[in-house]
């Protein structure tokens, strides 16, 4: 798939999906069917417009860009949203943007959709000009949960990935680079590649997680390790099961599959040690 800066994209008939997409869900891969090209914003619209508002995001333009590749689209055009953009009215968007720009013979977007300035265009405001055809997508439901990026944001914070990872249509993944810890893990016989957490990024809630990391299987903990009261902030960390890489200054990708338990202090490292061994055994059996 082409990802391209809206400055560089050349006028062409264009099926258009338009959104943030964050997190690419089971909403937006609606959207996004039968679309060639997405139109996406870079960085989230709130970040812009109320900063006070913007919410941690479930996938930075890299991995979101990855998803809709997946998905068959052929293009990923890129607005870069700043002040100037935000004071675009809606009739200048689709002038603009859709028209001149992009040339969209079809347009895609959810219901919930809003544009322009003080987000005063809407899904119907597209529906009645002439000059392309608007496809209007509900919200979507899964097992009778409402799908939307806010609702999956919450699921990852309080742990529930295995919920999130139905409403998404894929595991919630982070990636990260492995750095230098305390390596701890590894005197204790859990050597593990260390990711500090990207505060503008949604991580799972403190716990012990079943997950997929580096072609295998993986128990990863975040937290802040209270058995040692080291006193340090958040860290993320990847045992990886049967296997002795070393990482580091390398991006890791880690998929969560589900959470073993919450994080919790042990009265003895030797505590700890026997908690862990439970825990990879789990581990291993619920990832293979």
């Amino acid at each position: 798939m082409q990802v391209t800066p809206l400055s560089d994209a050349r006028p062409r008939p264009r099926r258009l999906a338009v959104g943030e997409f964050d997190g690419v869900h089971l909403g937006h891969r609606e959207v996004i069917r039968g679309s060639d090209t997405v139109l996406t914003f870079e960085p989230h619209p709130l970040r812009v417009v109320r900063p006070e508002a913007a919410p941690r995001l479930l996938t930075p333009l890299e991995i979101k860009a990855e998803l809709i590749a997946e998905l068959g689209v052929e293009e990923l055009v890129v607005i870069p949203f700043d002040d100037g953009f935000a004071h675009q009215s809606p009739q200048e968007f689709i002038d603009h943007i859709l028209v001149q720009r992009l040339s969209a013979t079809h347009v895609s977007v959810g219901e919930n959709f809003r544009f322009g300035h003080r987000a005063a265009g809407d899904p119907e405001l597209l529906r009645a000009d002439g000059r392309f055809e608007t496809r209007i997508v509900p919200m979507v439901e899964a097992g009778g949960e409402i799908v939307s990026s806010s609702h999956i944001r919450g699921l990852v914070l309080a742990g529930e990935v295995e919920l999130a990872k139905r409403l998404l249509g894929a595991p919630f993944q982070l990636r990260g680079e492995v750095v230098v810890g305390d390596k701890r893990g590894r005197e204790i016989g859990f050597p593990t590649a260390n990711i500090v957490p990207d505060e503008s990024l949604v991580y799972p809630g403190h716990g012990v997680y079943v997950a997929r990391a580096d072609g295998g299987c993986a128990a990863v903990s975040i937290g802040v390790r209270p058995t040692f009261g080291t006193g340090r902030a958040v860290l993320v960390e990847a045992y990886l099961l049967d296997r002795n890489v070393d990482l580091y200054g390398q991006t890791l990708r880690i998929d969560f599959l589900s959470r073993l338990r919450g994080e919790r202090r042990f009265d003895s490292v030797e505590a700890l040690v026997d908690q862990m061994r439970g825990d990879v055994e789990r581990a291993r059996e619920l990832c293979e």
